[in-house]
């Protein structure tokens, strides 16, 4: 099983780049957030037309998640069942083989002094509540997506300098750290341990932040154990990057051996 996930920063921009990727890299699923369209605008016949399946959720302008894939999903829910945190189009989930797949946009949080800042750090922690409700540590389960937080020094470019900052301060890397605790493994840093340098978003507003290598590693696959000791590799695809009119972020791709 191949699994990725994109933030699109909007997937009608970007729904060209979408299919040809998904035609060139073989995936099965893949997770895309910050749709920024309302459900009766999302492009979904012309992704049914290029022969998948799609579900979504989304709002004008802002937010919105939606999961492609290769076969028709099972148990599709939207949202994280009226938690105080579901005010706003965050959280689709689907199973693909017996795996589910929890595709999550995490609020960015604005500022730190800001309302945002706090609503983000509650959002996190409130989805350890929603996991804890839902699934075990022991179930098939991938949580993957825009996280907008870097977990370690590593995953900025200029860790110091960064260092709490909106997506790498200390109280989202506790809340973050607190969800991973329920049972989660960050895929990536599986096969990746310990080195600097792999970023998967690179800020339009700093002049060619991507030749400069100035990124953030924002999106992400985590695994409960019993899917992670089934991953076999993980990795950051940054070539779409480079592309015309790309989005801001790129794709993180990872594969399964499910027997």
């Amino acid at each position: 099983m191949r699994i990725a996930t994109f933030n699109a920063n909007s997937i009608r921009s970007r729904l060209s780049l979408i299919l040809d990727w998904m035609s060139s890299s073989g995936c099965d699923v893949l997770a895309v957030q910050e749709t920024k369209v309302a459900d009766d605008e999302f492009p979904a016949a012309e992704i049914c037309q290029a022969g998948y399946h799609v579900v979504f959720t989304g709002q004008k302008a802002y937010n919105g998640v939606a999961i492609l894939s290769k076969e028709p999903l099972e148990d599709v829910r939207k949202g994280l069942g009226k938690m105080p945190e579901d005010e706003e189009a965050r959280v689709i989930r689907g199973r693909f083989r017996g795996v589910t797949v929890v595709n999550t946009y995490v609020p960015q949080g604005t500022a730190v002094d800001s309302p945002r800042f706090e609503y983000k750090i509650k959002w996190i922690r409130g989805m350890r509540d929603y996991f804890d409700r839902e699934f075990t540590p022991n179930d098939m389960l991938l949580w993957v997506g825009d996280f907008n937080v870097a977990p370690e020094p590593i995953d900025v470019y200029d860790p110091e300098g960064l260092y709490g900052s909106v997506c790498f301060h200390p109280e989202e890397h506790k809340a973050l750290e607190y969800v991973k605790e329920w049972g989660f493994v960050d895929v990536f840093r599986k096969h990746h341990p310990g080195e600097p340098g792999h970023y998967t978003f690179w800020d339009y507003r700093i002049p060619n932040s991507f030749k400069r290598r100035m990124g953030w590693r924002l999106d992400h696959i985590w695994a409960t154990r019993p899917m992670a000791e089934r991953s076999v590799n993980c990795w950051i695809d940054t070539e779409p990057r480079t592309r015309e009119k790309p989005s801001d972020h790129t794709f993180v791709v990872a594969d399964f051996d499910l027997g």
